[in-house]
């Protein structure tokens, strides 16, 4: 999986393209052997680490309204689905740590009461969103992100009259409270090693076209991701009410990236080609080590939440269909 980047003819070019004309074209099957392996080491224990250090309200901040709010701002600002999906996984992180310092602190170790803080968070809440996207917009691999300039006339555009000096104090900021390590892996660098893989281990497999289709189930999911992680979870549990351990236990599978691209990949394949399918579900589970039913489960959830209630779920596909 390599990314090809093309840098525009100058700064106002680069403000004004397409999407597709973004310098991140995917070219899958060139990476080697070695490098696949190393990268499907490294982010299966990335996910592990991840997933040991969970805390119970994770996800919090991946409510639908600020997920479609960040992807139309990176769209609006022609940014990649990357920017997007990063953006996410910085403000999650830096909002869930933050909150958790203040929490934790004792009442007089503060000079300031714990509600006229959280006012200040709400109050900054839009800077911090927008900040988010920004430092996401540095990391992402093409010659495009957005400098303080673009963002006060985007920002002042919307209403919001702050400053290039509050922006700048606001990224360092974000930055101070993850000390300094805002690269985390997204959903979609799971999406797309994964397929790497797939395509690597199985030729026929059609990567590109399975990948355009996958964009679009994975922001499905993040848009109604609440939604298809509580039929998942009463999928589970065989239970329409679900305790409170069971939802605490069940946070590490909302979190579970590795699963969740799966899930994805598995959705693409049945949209895009159903007599395939059970063979891709198969690899699938031979490289991630996740159980081939768990995948079927999830992508069950998955494609009855997008063809809603025109058709009973059951004629989605059935048990015999999928062993």
């Amino acid at each position: 999986m390599i990314r090809f980047l093309a840098a525009p003819a100058t700064a106002t070019e680069a403000m004004s393209s397409s999407v597709s004309d973004v310098c991140r074209d995917m070219l899958f099957g060139a990476a080697t052997h070695d490098i696949l392996a190393d990268f499907l080491v490294n982010l299966n224990r990335k996910n592990k680490e991840h997933l040991r250090n969970v805390l119970g309200h994770s996800g919090s901040f991946k409510e639908r309204k600020l997920v479609e709010y960040i992807f139309l701002v990176c769209q609006e600002l022609r940014l990649d689905l990357f920017t997007g999906y990063q953006a996410l996984e910085i403000l999650e992180r830096y909002m869930t740590k933050l909150l958790a310092g203040l929490l934790s602190m004792p009442a007089h170790g503060r000079e300031e009461s714990l509600g006229s803080i959280l006012r200040k968070l709400r109050e900054r809440f839009t800077l911090t969103v927008f900040t988010s996207i920004q430092l996401a917009s540095k990391l992402a691999l093409h010659c495009r992100f957005i400098d303080n300039n673009t963002a006060v006339r985007f920002l002042h555009q919307l209403g919001y009259n702050y400053t290039k000096e509050a922006l700048l104090e606001s990224e360092i900021h974000i930055l101070k409270t993850l000390d300094f390590c805002i690269n985390f892996q997204n959903p979609l660098t799971y999406v797309e090693v994964l397929m790497e893989v797939l395509g690597y281990n199985d030729s026929t497999v059609p990567v590109p076209r399975l990948y355009t289709i996958c964009q679009q189930v994975l922001q499905f999911v993040y848009l109604q991701r609440n939604l298809i992680y509580d039929h998942l979870l009463v999928s589970v549990t065989e239970s329409l009410n679900p305790t409170q351990e069971q939802r605490a236990k069940f946070v590490t599978v909302k979190e579970d990236c590795v699963l969740l691209a799966a899930g994805v990949i598995a959705t693409g394949a049945f949209i895009l080609s159903f007599t395939s399918w059970s063979q891709i579900v198969d690899e699938l589970s031979s490289i991630t080590a996740i159980s081939g039913q768990s995948i079927v489960d999830f992508a069950y959830v998955i494609l009855k939440q997008i063809r809603g209630n025109e058709t009973p779920t059951e004629s989605l596909f059935t048990e015999k269909e999928v062993l």
